[in-house]
């Protein structure tokens, strides 16, 4: 098992809790002073873990266009979310690091194209991503609790 990629699972197990211990009302709201809510951090987190592995690998994740594009990297909140998309949330809260585990292992990830993060650091290799999407995700996993203390 790689070291990030089950960094980066346990951290899903911890978002995970807030779905099953938050309403959809709770996931929902943006509170005074914030742009995002807590359902739009998870699957933020989940978008851009594909996005640094493998859109920058040159290769198709298992996300659609539509989620992605929902989002991504400069998206916000546009509107309240329904059950069913939180439940399609939770469904991808797994899937995409299990499969990245499965081409990590079967050597698919050979070409990566540099980029350079937020913090100015460049991203130059699939592992240099694993890594900095531990970070992302830490990040954002510290948004969602400064969130539910402003609910």
């Amino acid at each position: 098992m790689h070291y990030d990629i089950d960094v980066t699972r346990k951290n899903r197990i911890l978002l995970e809790g807030f779905l099953d211990r938050l309403t959809l009302e709770q996931l929902n709201k943006v509170p005074a002073g914030f742009k995002n809510n807590i359902i739009w951090n998870i699957a933020h987190c989940i978008v851009t873990q594909q996005l640094l592995i493998y859109k920058l690998s040159g290769l198709e994740g298992v996300l659609s266009d539509e989620i992605i594009s929902l989002y991504r990297k400069g998206t916000k909140t546009e509107r309240d979310v329904s059950q069913e998309e939180v439940d399609e949330i939770r469904n991808l809260l797994y899937f995409p690091i299990n499969q990245t585990e499965k081409d990590y292992s079967s050597g698919v990830f050979n070409d990566y194209k540099e980029y350079t993060v937020s913090t100015g650091s460049i991203l130059t290799n699939v592992d240099e991503a694993l890594a900095f999407n531990n970070f992302h995700e830490g990040i954002h996993y510290g948004y969602i609790l400064a969130l539910i203390k402003a609910l």
